[in-house]
């Protein structure tokens, strides 16, 4: 059939006719000149593999350990706002494949759906992410909620002191609902006098004045491990070491803050040599199949966090399209590994991979 789904490239061809314009541009569209949008994706393909043959690979083991929990394969599902945008059963649907899929499902304080609601809707393991308001109440709130629903982590978002800037987002004039993790909390207005509503809701809510200190206060309201997301550099996974992080999430957050950032999958070997293996290192970023995974495996990555590709699955076929987005990268992954020579996902290593810097190394 001509309109066959072979790969999860094909499900954002899907989304990008089933979405309004609008909508489907707020989900796919990044910051300014969406330069490291393009950085995401690209920097994974130069990066050659370096298969070993002749190794028995008649069982391949995909499963990993993230902070106690067994899950299926090294794939995750990254934190991405308002999915009711994409499909009526939002977070719900996205939630429901996670379970099934066995994974691990991040849920965005900028979710359609509560934190209650999500936790009520299946058995998924969860972490919740953490944007850390203006008023500090708000956060201690959505904390102990996430806790007391089951949620395992809390995943600090660290690179969101002021909302970037989407070009995309502004000529549509894309207005945004109101967060349902908020209400009752604080009143957020519905405007579009100006056009879009999203960058100054954005400012009036988040805390600018958030630093390194504060991991302490956040630490002090709860008895969940804390994953520092938005880490781009040695001295930043340093620094998240020094203040207790459980975990470090290489993103640039989608390429929707700060443009002209380096791609993810590019700094990512360098973090993993800072934290020196102490605590997980995940990816989020550009990953759209699973040879992208083995490569972010290989550099040092514990698992990779998917994002855009879930939001396309779901616009295209609501939780059957997330469980496919996943399913693919996961046989994907298993294909890679096996052709590869790597029986399992610790038998992936450095030495299956050669990077731009691997190459003029070897021109000294």
């Amino acid at each position: 059939m001509a309109d066959e789904i072979v790969n999860v490239n094909d499900f954002q061809v899907l989304a990008r006719q089933a979405l309004p314009k609008m909508y489907y541009d707020f989900y796919a569209g990044g910051a300014e000149d969406e330069h490291t949008l393009k950085k995401n994706v690209q920097e994974f393909q130069r990066i050659i593999l370096l298969p070993r043959v002749l190794v028995d690979v008649s069982k391949i083991a995909l499963s990993t350990n993230i902070l106690g929990y067994t899950i299926s394969a090294p794939i995750m599902i990254a934190p991405t706002s308002m999915h009711k945008l994409a499909h009526p059963e939002g977070e719900l649907a996205t939630a429901r494949a996670a379970a099934a899929c066995n994974t691990i499902m991040m849920l965005s304080f900028t979710a359609s759906c509560s934190v209650e609601e999500v936790a009520a809707s299946c058995d998924a393991v969860r972490f919740f992410q953490l944007y850390v308001c203006k008023r500090r109440d708000i956060a201690v709130n959505l904390v102990q909620r996430a806790e007391k629903s089951g949620y395992k982590a809390i995943v600090l978002t660290a690179d969101r002191p002021r909302r970037g800037r989407k070009e995309a987002d502004i000529k549509n004039k894309m207005i945004l609902p109101q967060l349902k993790n908020l209400e009752g909390l604080m009143s957020i207005e519905v405007f579009s006098d100006k056009g879009s509503n999203i960058k100054p809701n954005a400012n009036e809510i988040f805390d600018p004045s958030l630093c390194w200190r504060d991991i302490a206060w956040l630490k002090s309201i709860t008895s969940l491990p804390i994953l520092i997301k938005g880490i781009l550099t040695r001295e930043d996974a340093i620094k998240a070491m020094e203040v207790g992080a459980a975990g470090i999430i290489v993103s640039n957050h989608g390429a929707r803050q700060l443009d002209y950032t380096p791609a993810t999958i590019s700094v990512l070997e360098e973090v993993v040599q800072a934290v020196g293996r102490r605590v997980p290192v995940l990816l989020d970023g550009g990953v759209r199949r699973g040879t992208d995974v083995f490569k972010a495996l290989a550099l040092g990555a514990q698992a990779v966090l998917v994002g855009r590709p879930v939001i396309y699955g779901l616009a295209a076929k609501g939780e059957a399209g997330v469980r496919k987005v996943m399913q693919m990268l996961k046989d994907e992954l298993e294909l890679t590994m096996a052709l590869a020579g790597c029986p399992s996902v610790e038998d992936i290593s450095r030495s299956h991979v050669r990077t731009d810097r691997d190459r003029l190394q070897s021109m000294l």
